[in-house]
């Protein structure tokens, strides 16, 4: 597991899961898909991102094949540091 898989699901976890049970979600889960995170909930989840991993995530950028699961952003935040 990368580094930036293991931030993003303890700060998924932590926030919004409120579980130790790891199998509570797969990295290719769909946040919204299992009501994980709602529309406010991403906008925590990117404030994380821009934070944590020194990204800026522009409006066009908040779509869900780059912030719906955690593979989805580990993918998009890999992108944005190239």
């Amino acid at each position: 597991m990368s580094e930036t898989v293991r931030k993003l699901r303890e700060y998924i976890f932590d926030n919004f899961l409120f579980t130790e049970d790891e199998n509570a979600l797969g990295n290719d889960d769909s946040f919204m898909e299992k009501g994980i995170i709602d529309s406010t909930g991403i906008l925590e989840v990117i404030k994380f991102i821009e934070e944590d991993f020194g990204i800026t995530v522009e409006d066009a950028e908040m779509i869900p094949e780059n912030l719906d699961s955690i593979n989805n952003v580990s993918a998009f935040i890999q992108r944005k540091k190239a």
